[in-house]
């Protein structure tokens, strides 16, 4: 427990959690957003919901009104390839999808855990619907007979599903009604342009639906008596958080949660929306981006396991230790966006090692309470010709819905971010319309 924290019973308050490999952080804070506690305890090896209830337990007394949980689990199980679903892989895209195989790339240890077949069939195919070829139902059909014995989960990618995502839906039909109840991923709904990358996040999406479900069903009976009447969400690598429902269906969106919450915690705990965050551990440092009061996503795309994905996961640069501390000056540089240099807050249970920078109070929770203020947020992301403003409100509308979906207030829910990029790549005038919304959990 932390040094000057009584137990004592506080009132009604939000608690946040970030289960560590090693040791396991928790803090409450109040309405305005006070920390009234941390604790630190040993995390429990490879039982996250363990660890959430020893971390939660040494807490002063309480009555939660809302737990919000960081897990690292799903990238652990990634990189250790380990609890993972053996995944069917259906792309929609016919000939012109041909070139690179699904799960090209991929370390052949992981796609042996994971991949149980791949499968390209015709469908989609241009960039104007008059142009597009009918999904071929047989060939699906096919698929999902094949995937039946041998797959735990199914993947499908359509080529051009960030222009229309019905034919991703029209499969996922017929493989229910082929292959029973098995868990299926659809790239439309994980947002992201580019095939290869939209394709990989959502195969690991798929993959990680065992985990994800286990970990949910877990926490729900565990907080329900532990913290009665409690709303329980989960972190998500964008900074934002999720019901547990939420991360049933879509697990690869906790991927990168955890060091989200640690940025937007060393922002909170420092007063700064905008800041170069050094997060400290017994390893390494992982040095990111806060911007706006949201961690920077990954310029060049993010990768998990050695597998590059579409998926909203901060941009980091790992210094190992024992610190250089001109490696760790160089990284910090590399992520000031210019002249106005942007001040470095140090946190994490190494931060000692640090000399320099703002070290604020609670500093070694970061991920704990970033986790307990975050909001509850949701993305939509589409290819649209010659945007107009009923094209622009409509994803909006879309990102908004998302965050109600993931457990936000309807009433509450704002936009935080609203992107256009022209793609010049492509023929005609086409764009990228991408929007990020955010609002309190639906309970406060």
């Amino acid at each position: 427990m932390s040094p000057g924290v009584e137990r004592r019973q506080v009132g009604m308050v939000r608690a946040g959690v970030d289960v560590g490999p090693t040791n396991t952080d928790a803090a409450l804070l109040d309405d305005a957003g006070r920390v009234l506690a941390t604790v630190k305890v040993a995390s429990v090896p490879d039982d996250p919901v363990a660890c959430v209830r020893a971390a939660l337990g040494a807490l002063p007394p309480h009555e939660s009104a809302q737990v919000a949980v960081g897990l690292r689990g799903a990238a652990t199980a990634v990189t250790r390839r380990r609890g993972l679903r053996r995944v069917a892989v259906l792309r929609i895209s016919g000939e012109s999808g041909r070139a690179v195989r699904p799960l090209s790339g991929w370390p052949e240890d992981l796609r042996a855990a994971v991949s149980a077949g791949t499968a390209t069939v015709a469908g989609g195919g241009g960039l104007d619907r008059e142009d597009w070829t009918p999904l071929d139902r047989d060939a699906v059909a096919r698929f999902a007979a094949s995937a039946a014995g041998a797959a735990e989960a199914v993947a499908v990618t359509g080529l051009f599903s960030p222009l229309d995502g019905r034919q991703e839906r029209e499969a996922a039909e017929i493989i229910r009604a082929e292959a029973g109840d098995l868990p299926i991923s659809l790239s439309a709904e994980l947002g992201s342009i580019g095939l290869l990358e939209r394709e990989n996040a959502t195969v690991l999406d798929a993959a990680l639906s065992g985990f994800a479900g286990a970990v949910a069903e877990g926490l729900a009976e565990t907080l329900s008596g532990l913290c009665p009447g409690a709303a329980v969400f989960v972190t998500r690598g964008d900074g934002t958080l999720m019901s547990l429902e939420h991360l049933a269906r879509h697990p690869g969106l906790s991927l990168g949660s955890g060091p989200a919450s640690v940025l937007r915690g060393a922002g909170v705990l420092a007063g700064l929306h905008d800041a170069v965050v050094a997060d400290v551990g017994a390893a390494r440092v992982r040095v990111g981006v806060l911007a706006g009061g949201f961690p920077e996503e990954a310029v060049r795309g993010a990768g998990i396991g050695g597998v590059p994905v579409g998926l909203r996961i901060p941009g980091l640069i790992r210094v190992p230790r024992p610190i250089d501390p001109a490696e760790l000056a160089e990284a910090v540089d590399r992520l000031q966006p210019g002249p106005a240099r942007l001040p470095l807050v140090v946190v994490g249970g190494g931060a000692h090692a640090v000399p320099g920078g703002l070290h604020p109070a609670h500093g070694l929770c970061a991920g704990a309470i970033g986790a307990a203020v975050s909001p509850v947020g949701g993305q939509y992301e589409r290819i649209v010709r010659l945007p107009g403003a009923a094209a622009r409100e409509a994803v909006a509308e879309e990102a908004r819905a998302a965050a109600v979906r993931a457990g936000a207030d309807p009433r509450d829910v704002a936009l935080v971010e609203v992107d256009e990029t022209p793609l010049d790549y492509l023929p005609g005038s086409f764009v990228r319309l991408r929007a990020r919304a955010a609002g309190r959990p639906s309970h406060l």
